[in-house]
């Protein structure tokens, strides 16, 4: 599971997620890209789930890239349990996805094959996408 290693803070805000991604919003490593279609919060499991959904796909075949990685932790209060009586400890960690973000790369695959892998991993996750493909942008 996806984690970072040392944070400077345990336990942070909840914030809010708005605006487009401007870094991270071309298919810039592989061929074929996983693009966002709305903001939100995906945790390491569903990017861990959506990871091994593609690979089991393409069978050794070509080379994947995550490009999320979760680094805001999420806490959570033990049920029945009274207000108060501070913030309660961390429980996963999550990555914030704006809209347009590129989320998986992948390269060395036929086209069908790369988009069936991420129609595949885009039902774990809990944002809309689409499937990109680096022609798009070399047009530009």
């Amino acid at each position: 599971m996806l984690a970072p290693k040392r944070v400077k803070y345990r336990k942070l805000q909840k914030g809010r997620v708005k605006g487009r991604a401007h870094k991270g919003a071309k298919v810039d490593f592989g061929e074929y890209g996983l693009q966002a279609m709305e903001s939100g919060r995906v945790t390491a499991r569903q990017i861990e789930s959506a990871r091994i959904a593609i690979t089991r796909h393409v069978r050794r075949g070509g080379k994947i890239w995550i490009r999320i990685f979760p680094h805001k932790s999420v806490t959570k209060k033990p049920a029945e349990t009274r207000m108060g009586k501070g913030k309660g400890s961390p429980e996963e960690w999550v990555a914030i996805v704006k809209k347009g973000m590129v989320l998986y790369e992948m390269e060395g695959i036929p086209q069908d094959v790369a988009r069936e892998a991420l129609r595949l991993a885009s039902h774990k996750l809990p944002v809309a996408t689409r499937f990109l493909s680096r022609e798009i942008f070399d047009e530009n």
